[in-house]
């Protein structure tokens, strides 16, 4: 099969994962702008990230909101949007290409291949998306906020291949094998290949990871 298109994962792949101690100290950080509990509010975060990545919060504002009327909690709108920021500036900073990976996006793109994106997110990521050096180097960027579904859900690979053109069997797809992402790929056709860098530590936040036991590289 032709190879036409090349189909990325972002964190962990594009960029640096999270840092689970970074995480935890954005969220207490929220919590005590919200004056909310701490670990209460930390654990419902996490625990509303399928809702926040699949839309049903259609604002990071939203989100904060909902937990803290869950919690009991009484907040003004000064503190959601001071909230707000602290989230939105630490997702910002996370936005930092790897080392090479433009290069490697740019050179891409000169033998023609067609470059794309599907990452599992909140509402704020696409927000920020035009500002980062990656757009203008990926022809089509799916984000499962936007469309309703996130990875491994068939539909949102379909999403891609659409919109970039091509059918599943000519793209290559990327990622570090969070959300169950290589599974979900090879499962429409499309050919997984897993990323693992070798400074990723136990502290890298990734989930509902693939016990992957195919094609695998170190660097891209």
């Amino acid at each position: 099969m032709k190879l036409k298109a090349v189909v990325f994962d972002l964190f962990g792949t594009l960029v640096d994962d999270f840092s689970i101690r970074e995480h935890e100290r954005l969220l207490l950080k929220m919590a005590k702008a919200l004056s909310a509990p701490r670990d209460a509010f930390a654990q419902m975060w996490v625990e509303t990230f399928p809702q926040r990545a699949t839309g049903l919060f259609p604002t990071i504002e939203a989100n904060i909101k909902h937990v803290c009327q869950v919690l009991g909690c009484h907040v003004t709108d000064a503190q959601i949007k001071k909230a707000s920021a602290m989230r939105l500036n630490f997702v910002r900073q996370k936005l930092t290409p790897r080392p090479g990976v433009l290069d490697i996006l740019a050179q891409l793109r000169s033998k023609t291949y067609k470059i794309g994106l599907i990452t599992n997110c909140s509402p704020e990521l696409p927000k920020l998306w035009p500002t980062t050096p990656l757009a203008n180097l990926v022809d089509v960027a799916v984000f499962s906020c936007l469309e309703g579904v996130k990875k491994p859900d068939p539909k949102i690979y379909m999403v891609a291949c659409q919109r970039l053109g091509v059918a599943p069997r000519n793209c290559l797809y990327i990622g570090n094998g969070s959300s169950h992402e290589l599974t979900g790929a090879a499962a429409v056709g499309m050919r997984p290949l897993l990323l693992r860098v070798p400074y990723e530590t136990y502290d890298t936040y990734r989930i509902e990871v693939d016990e992957w036991q195919g094609p695998s590289i170190s660097d891209l």
